[in-house]
Parts: C-alpha cells; structure tokens; sequence
C-alpha cells in the first residue's frame, strides 16, 4: 500500500468517524450521555490514545532504521566507486577500457536498483555489464611491482563494492503491514469518535477536528513514505552517485 493510500484512507476514516460522532450525539437520548458515561468514554479513549501514540512511534523508529540502513549502504557503495576509479586512474592508461565500463554500469545499476526496490523485487540477478566489469578488473595484466599492489588494490574495493552492491539487496525496506496498519486507522477513528460525541457541533469544532485529522493522516503519510527509502516523496536521492565518477578527459 502506498503513501498516499494510506493518507487517504486514513483520513476519509477519522472523518467518517467524526460524522458518526456528531450522528450519535443528534440521535441518542440525552441520558445516554450523561456525565458517567462521559468519563468512561473518556478514559477508554485516553487508552486508545496512548496505545496509538506507542505504536506510531515505534513504525517511525523502524521506518527510520530502514532508511538510515539504504542510506549508508548507499554512501558506502558511492565511497567504494570513487575509490576504485583512483586506484585505476593510479594504474595507468591500461585500465582506461576499465573506467569506460564502470561509467556505463553506474547509472544502469541505479536504475535498477530504484526500479526494483520501488517495485519490492528483492531477487538479485547479475548483469552482462557487471560481468564485464569484473572480468576486465581480472583480465589487467601488472607489468610491476607498482601495478601488482594497484591490481590488488582493484580488486578488494572491487568486491566491497559487489558486497555493498548485494546488502543493498539483502537490506529489504520495513513497509508498514496491512494488518497493523488497519488496526492503528481503528483506533484513531474511534478516538475522533469519541472528541465528537461529546461536544456541540459548530464550524469552529468542525475546522478543528478536520485540522487535527488532516494531521493525523499527514503523520501516517510520513512514516509509510520513510518506509520506502527508494520510492515517494522522502527517496534516497540518486543523483550524487550518477555524478560520483567524473567524466574521462
């Protein structure tokens, strides 16, 4: 479910929960909603309350771990890149082919990966490209000492940068499950409920409990879109890797 269904659903919900309490508070008699039943309902959703605040807290504290944990194995694979793109430039004009290659397999992995990723394929499969990659890394012939240590040099920040490449992978992002998410719209719309049921309706009520609603909604917005480090609004910006390596005089 995507961030913007769960905006709406979430507030076409405590609205409707809203319209339910002011229907109630026209239609049942008045010795339904006396004071001991005030405070009853009150409590019960003081409880409720709570219990939706501890849960919304704990899906932005997983959420953000996702995020931080793409993020870095993002950096990290970035750092990766532009050190192995020295060490061949350190290498000599033999490994020009070399860079060539990476130049090409940099933007099409990220399109992968966002493509992917946004789309919760977590299958990995190599591609011709990065075989071509690795396979010219192993095919550079050392003609000394010097390119011996550079060589192996490549190839260790080479498989960092195919280990990074994987833990991007492996790392899925936490989404939010239908269930608990279902669970959490529940309760909120019973605490609206329940602000509406005891209070005289009239457009400054009205503008409050939309307002309070529309904000509600909007926090639920936030943490399914910080669930998806790859997708909506609060994405992992591709850019800074598409320009990592510079362009080759």
């Amino acid at each position: 479910m995507t961030s913007g269904w769960i905006f709406l659903i979430s507030f076409a919900s405590i609205v409707a929960g809203i319209a339910l309490g002011m229907t109630l508070r026209a239609q049942l008699p008045r010795s339904w909603l006396s004071q001991d039943t005030k405070e009853v309902i009150r409590l019960g959703a003081g409880l409720l309350a709570t219990l939706a605040a501890v849960v919304i807290s704990l899906m932005i504290a997983s959420a953000k771990s996702s995020y931080d944990t793409q993020d870095s194995n993002f950096r990290q694979l970035s750092a990766y890149l532009v050190e192995t793109d020295q060490l061949l430039a350190q290498y000599g004009p033999e490994s020009i082919q070399v860079r060539i290659l990476m130049r090409q397999a940099v933007p099409a992995a990220i399109d992968r990966i966002w493509r992917e990723k946004a789309a919760g394929d977590t299958a990995f499969t190599s591609t011709s490209l990065a075989e071509q990659l690795y396979n010219a890394v192993e095919a550079l012939s050392p003609a000394n000492d010097a390119q011996r240590a550079l060589k192996l040099r490549i190839v260790q920040a080479s498989d960092e940068i195919a280990r990074t490449r994987l833990l991007m992978y492996a790392d899925s992002d936490t989404r939010l499950l239908t269930p608990f998410l279902l669970i959490l719209i529940v309760w909120l719309t019973v605490i609206f409920t329940s602000f509406s049921l005891f209070v005289e309706p009239n457009a400054a009520v009205a503008v409050a409990l939309l307002v309070l609603a529309l904000s509600v909604s909007s926090a639920l917005f936030l943490v399914a879109d910080l669930s998806q480090p790859f997708a909506g609004l609060m994405q992992i910006s591709s850019e800074q890797l598409r320009h990592t390596l510079a362009p080759l005089n």
